[in-house]
This record gives structure tokens, C-alpha cells and sequence, in this order.
């Protein structure tokens, strides 16, 4: 491969990296080469859609390994489930590392990893094999949540002082997949899936742009989770008939629900607030990402549900369900909002262009893997909160040996209950 283009295989071939591909119409200088995953049926359909999209000259490899040493793939985009992330890494690490492949970087979805302990981990890997890396956190690439950000520091902050309160929430009905539900594959439950976006906007927002992350510094942690809807009779049976038997929320609960509240402290003396929150018990049209940004005189909001596009279909109006107007969408009649290009509007294509340049040697990463870590530790200081019920500072002792309750079985998280 020249220098000029990039070759790119995904470790992966669900629900993340297809929309990872479907951004790729709008990402300049790289082709989608490769595709690897344990289900070499679902490597070979996710090759096929990459290829039905144009967006490069896809196949399905036998290991990864084997896509690693293939001299077309300059770059590898991890998108596997949070239980295999070490294993993923050690896997295309080992050809680098024995001088028979090259890459020229790998980016990897969120979270780095399950806890602290694993994400160090990954990073010791990464950099064992002086490879350039990148954090993939989409939301801090949409359009809206940059152009927002932008104008406001530009002008609201610039004329009467810097913001002091950032707010985001991701919220669904929940996850695709079995593993998502499932806290000792996944990790834990709603909090470690989604807070990982909300905790890192509410800092990128309330950095100056063109400042490091690390001119805002969380100083104390506080957080809340609990299981609102599905640890309900009702919904324990309903997830077992839709993700199988192994996900049983009367023995083995995850939270649906999650808040946290963290204080800054500014590179220039300021004291800032973050307040995040994610939910897998919100019932609404589908996905719903929503941030603002609040200073002296000055503020901005975003929704994706706020869409300039919405349709109505009458109860007359009957079909398979789906989810052509938003992700995770919950009904087919109504009145219904669309996000008529969601890999645009979530951030993915912005994303996804920024670090083909940033492994082509063309800028700096905005966010790497040391970037991922510092947000592991915010989610397992949340967790620490959420189970001692009290703020703590950050990072808290032990926090490197740290594993959440929800990751072992649940046994102290807060269930739905009826009196």
C-alpha cells in the first residue's frame, strides 16, 4: 500500500462495526480491506455489506493473525465484545511484535476495557509494540456537540468567562446482543456500556478547544445505579426469551440505570461540573443522545431526537418492526422522528476520517488510548461510589485491583421491587 492510502480491517462484524463501514462513504484515503471475527459466516456478510457500500475491496480472514500480516491492512479498527479485548490485542500484537506484519495504527471502540486493570493491560500491549493508537468516542466528533463547542468557547467564553456546567445523557431500551446484558462479559451494565460517552463529553466540552484534556482534571466522583425495569418479573421473562436463558436478571442483574456527577478542577483555577446519565430503561422513539453546555451568559443543547425530519403512520399502517428511522427504535406508528444519516450525526464519519489521517501521519490523535484509561477510571470510581454510597476523590485507593459488583453477579445492586 502507498503511503497516502490505508488499508483498514475491523476485528468485529456486529451491530458497531457495520456502522463503523456505513460512516466510511464519507472517509477520504482509506479503503474497508478486512474483516475478522470468531463467526466466520458473520465476517463474511459484514465483508460483503462493506463491499456492497463501496467503500473498499473487503474479505473475511481465517485469524487475526492472518488479516495483521496481510500487507493491504495498514491499520486495524477493534470492534469485538468487551470479554475479548485482551485476547484480541495480544493476538495482533504477537505478528508485530515477531517482525512478521506492520500496521500504522489501531483504533479501538469503547470502553479500552473492563476495568482498570485489564485497560492497562491493553495499553502495556499496545505500546510493547510502539504502535500508534487511537480511542474511538464518536459522540465528541458529531457535528453538533464540535460546532456547538466551538462557537461557544469562541464567543460565550471568550467575552465573559469559561463554562462551568456540562450535561449528557445516552439513553435506550438496551442492547443488541447477549453479551451487552451480561456483567462479568461485559463488564457491568449500563454505566460501564454508555457512560464511557457521556463521562468523557461533559470534560471534552468544557475543554477550551486546542487544550488537552488534562486542563480539566476530575478531582471527586459521584455516582448512582440501579435496576429500574428489567430486574421486574414481567421484563426477567422478557429477556430470557429474547437473549437467551443465560441472561437471567433474577440471579445475575445488571444496572439499566446510571448517573454520575464529577467536580474539575481547571488548569486555571476554576471549579467545573460534569453531570452524566445513561439509561437502558428509557422507552421513547429509539436511541436518544442529548448534551448541553451552560457558562456565565451563555448556553447550548443538542438532542438527536430534535430531528428536522419526522413521519406519521397511522395504526393502519402495519409491518415488520425495524430500525430504518433511529437506532433502537421502539415503535412503527405514530408520529416519529428520523435521523435521516445517523453514522454523520453521532459522530462516526467525523471520527472515523479524523483517525485515518492521524495513522497516515497527517495530525495528532485527538484522543488515544492513554485517553480510554483515564475514562476506565472514572466509570470503576463510579462504580466504587455507587456501592460505598458516598462521593470519593479521584482516583481512590485500590482502584487498579477494582471490579464492580455488577461484574460478579449483582449480589448488592438496587433491583425494581414492588411493595
Amino acid at each position: 500500500m502507498t503511503s497516502s492510502r490505508l488499508g483498514v480491517g475491523f476485528i468485529g462484524s456486529g451491530f458497531n462495526a457495520r456502522f463503523h463501514m456505513l460512516s466510511w462513504t464519507g472517509v477520504r484515503d482509506a479503503d474497508v480491506r478486512g474483516v475478522w471475527s470468531p463467526n466466520r459466516q458473520r465476517a463474511e456478510r459484514a465483508a460483503a455489506y462493506a463491499r456492497s457500500l463501496d467503500v473498499g475491496p473487503a474479505r473475511a480472514y481465517r485469524s487475526i493473525g492472518e488479516m495483521v500480516a496481510d500487507p493491504a491492512i495498514d491499520a486495524i479498527w477493534l470492534c469485538g465484545p468487551n470479554q475479548a479485548r485482551i485476547e484480541n490485542v495480544e493476538e495482533l500484537i504477537d505478528p508485530l511484535l515477531r517482525g512478521k506484519a506492520e500496521l500504522k495504527g489501531l483504533a479501538c471502540e469503547k470502553p479500552l476495557a473492563r476495568n482498570v486493570a485489564e485497560a492497562k493491560e491493553v495499553l502495556r500491549l499496545v505500546k510493547s509494540a510502539r504502535l500508534r493508537h487511537g480511542y474511538l468516542e464518536n459522540q465528541c466528533f458529531s457535528p453538533q456537540v464540535e460546532r456547538g463547542r466551538e462557537l461557544l468557547w469562541a464567543r460565550g467564553a471568550a467575552l465573559t468567562g469559561r463554562p462551568y456546567l456540562a450535561r449528557a445523557a445516552e439513553e435506550h431500551a438496551g442492547p443488541h446482543m447477549p453479551w451487552f446484558w451480561q456483567g462479568n462479559l461485559q463488564g457491568g451494565g449500563v454505566l460501564n456500556d454508555m457512560m464511557c460517552h457521556s463521562a468523557l463529553v461533559v470534560r471534552h466540552l468544557l475543554t477550551k478547544p486546542g487544550e488537552a484534556l488534562a486542563t480539566v482534571r476530575p478531582k471527586r466522583v459521584t455516582g448512582h445505579i440501579a435496576s429500574l425495569k428489567w430486574t421486574r418479573p414481567e421484563y426477567v421473562r422478557r429477556l430470557k426469551t429474547t437473549m437467551g436463558r443465560q441472561v437471567d436478571y433474577s440471579k445475575a442483574p445488571s444496572e439499566d440505570f446510571a448517573s454520575v456527577m464529577i467536580e474539575f478542577e481547571t488548569a486555571d483555577g476554576y471549579t467545573v461540573m460534569g453531570e452524566a446519565t445513561t439509561s437502558w430503561s428509557f422507552v421513547g422513539a429509539g436511541l436518544r443522545l442529548s448534551a448541553e453546555l451552560l457558562g456565565p451568559e451563555y448556553s447550548m443543547s443538542w438532542n438527536t431526537l430534535d430531528t428536522g425530519l419526522k413521519l406519521f403512520f397511522s395504526r393502519e399502517v402495519q409491518g415488520e418492526a425495524g430500525e430504518d428511522l433511529v437506532e433502537k427504535q421502539n415503535a412503527e406508528v405514530g408520529v416519529m422522528p428520523v435521523v435521516a444519516d445517523e453514522a454523520v450525526a453521532y459522530g462516526y464519519e467525523a471520527e472515523n476520517r479524523h483517525f485515518v489521517r492521524a495513522f497516515l501521519g497527517k495530525e495528532a490523535p485527538r484522543l488515544t488510548f492513554h485517553d480510554g484509561l483515564e475514562v476506565v477510571k472514572v466509570l470503576m470510581t463510579a462504580y466504587q461510589s455507587a456501592e460505598q454510597g458516598k462521593t470519593l476523590r479521584f482516583p481512590p485507593p485500590g482502584l487498579d485491583r477494582f471490579v464492580p459488583d455488577v461484574a460478579r453477579g449483582g449480589k448488592k445492586l438496587t433491583r425494581a421491587r414492588r411493595d
